[in-house]
């Protein structure tokens, strides 16, 4: 999960999405990888204040292995870009600036959000009905040349602004440097925002990015986990930090694999002397969702064991026995599979994660081998006279070059999951060249899924899971999550483009939510 939420891996994921859904995946800013696409992003720039001397927008820049605001920077230039590291060229993304954030009390402020995978088979999403609002502590200017280096001004992130002069410390939930969501959404609803509407869009911020994600988690869950034996049970919590712009449309910063979970700050009680000090804002956050996470992986709280020696007094059986009632309600909503009729049809990339997967062969690879793509070629019946398995053979070097200079910390040879799916969307190209891409896509998966399910598919599949190939070297494991059961395509297939179907004659509503459940 870890190397997943990685800001270059994070940006690969959404923008796969955007090319296949590019009205429902706007919520995430146009963003460009460093190094690789430093000469598009300066031409498009340039383009841009050609056309138009009177814009000059401004970019953020953020490392891809960094975190609490370490290493971000404005620029207004591409020219002002730091690209190397010594004799290295700095890993990077950078992304549009939002200019109009939403303000209170002329402060720009973010979203931490707790969301909780319970599972990625079936998939289970859990979003925290209360989460925390972190403050800029200067107020909110739109960028100038001047001001780009006030990082507290346009800089929300926690770990910046608490060594600000003007930070505040707050017993009240309502005010300070760090609130309560509900604080904030009460205060917007007070002023006749639709704070359901709001709610229902930060919602499906969530799923829609869990959705572009989970087809890379499955891949390496699939590496980490041996065959036939039962997965642990495993869970990740997740911090989504989002921005609401002026016109309130929620906009996804970033993803943190491993947010903070402190409760507690450090405060100078004394000239030189500082000591830890509970945080009522984060407590009130934080506690519930480590507690209710818990609660849900452990539904069955299973009373302990009591020694036929020992004779537990009244107070000790009390303990030990959990009573629910005793407990708060959840302070975690699960919102899928809740909602997944309204947004099943987006789970195309899944499909071609499966098929990837199902091509392996080697337990424990995460990489197609040349042999095992010619395999899913002639498997699924790809190849023609006019495309030859010569033709593919260049096809897969082609790719796979590309892809190496893309990512060059890799020590794996082959074709990663990226990079199979630029395969699949050339080859949904070539064969349905009237249809736009997601019906081309749609339409070979569909195809090679025929073709899978067929009797004389099972000799491929053999010769693939026969073949050999050296083992992965060992890493930690990042995350694992209840064990994936057998790929079957059908199920999946049939709900996507039923609800593909219902998606394309009916508008998309707003999720009926309510913000107090």
């Amino acid at each position: 999960m870890i190397e997943m939420l990685r800001k270059i891996n994070m940006s690969r994921a959404v923008r796969t999405m955007q090319e296949l859904f590019p009205e429902e995946y706007d919520f995430y800013p146009r963003s460009w990888i460093l190094p690789e696409e430093y000469q598009q992003f300066t031409t498009q720039i340039r383009l841009v204040k050609d056309n138009d001397a009177s814009v000059n927008p401004t970019f953020i820049v953020k490392p891809d292995g960094g975190s609490q605001g370490d290493g971000i920077y404005l620029i207004r230039d591409p020219s002002d870009l730091k690209l190397m590291a010594g004799s290295q060229a700095k890993q990077a993304v950078v992304q549009e600036y939002i200019q109009k954030p939403l303000l209170i009390d002329k402060l720009k402020f973010d979203i931490r959000l707790y969301v909780l995978i319970k599972s990625l088979e079936p998939l289970e999403i859990y979003i925290a009905k209360e989460g925390l609002t972190r403050f800029c502590t200067e107020p909110y200017q739109e960028p100038s040349q001047k001001n780009l280096s006030h990082v507290f001004m346009h800089l929300t992130n926690y770990s910046l602004n608490i060594h600000s002069g003007n930070f505040i410390h707050s017993d009240s939930q309502s005010t300070g440097s760090k609130r309560t969501l509900s604080s904030v959404l009460y205060r917007l609803a007070a002023k006749g925002v639709d704070i359901k509407k709001v709610w229902s869009d930060i919602i499906a911020l969530v799923i829609k990015t869990v959705i572009a994600i989970v087809p890379e988690l499955k891949v390496y869950y699939h590496a980490d986990i041996p065959p036939g034996k039962p997965g642990p049970t495993c869970f990740q919590i997740l911090g989504f930090d989002i921005l609401l712009m002026k016109n309130l449309k929620p906009v996804l910063l970033e993803v943190n694999s491993n947010p903070s979970m402190r409760i507690e700050h450090e405060q100078e009680v004394a000239p030189g002397v500082f000591e830890y000090v509970p945080s009522p804002v984060d407590k009130e956050v934080k506690v519930g969702v480590i507690r209710d996470t818990l609660r849900l992986m452990d539904p069955g709280h299973k009373k302990p064991s009591i020694s036929q020696n020992e004779i537990p007094t009244e107070a000790e059986m009390q303990a030990r026995i959990p009573d629910d009632c005793a407990l708060p309600s959840l302070c975690l909503k699960q919102v899928y599979p809740k909602y997944a009729k309204q947004f099943n049809y987006l789970r195309l990339v899944e499909r071609i994660a499966a098929l990837f997967i199902r091509f392996l062969g080697v337990k424990g690879n995460m990489r197609l081998g040349p042999t095992a793509f010619r395999t899913f070629i002639r498997t699924c019946k790809l190849s023609s006279s006019n495309f030859t398995m010569a033709s593919v053979d260049i096809l897969y070097i082609d790719i796979t070059r590309r892809w190496s200079g893309a990512t060059p910390d890799s020590r794996e040879a082959g074709m990663g999951l990226q990079a199979y799916m630029d395969a699949v969307f050339y080859l949904a190209a070539r064969r349905f060249k009237s249809l736009a891409l997601r019906e081309q896509v749609a339409s070979l998966l569909e195809l090679c899924e025929a073709h899978l399910e067929s009797p004389s598919s099972v000799e491929e599949r053999r010769s693939v899971s026969c073949s050999r190939a050296p083992p992965r070297a060992n890493r930690t494991q990042t995350l694992g999550l209840t064990q994936l059961q057998p790929y079957s395509p059908s199920p999946l297939r049939r709900a996507a483009s039923q609800d593909y179907r219902l998606h394309r004659r009916l508008k998309p509503r707003a999720l009926k939510v309510n913000v107090e459940n």
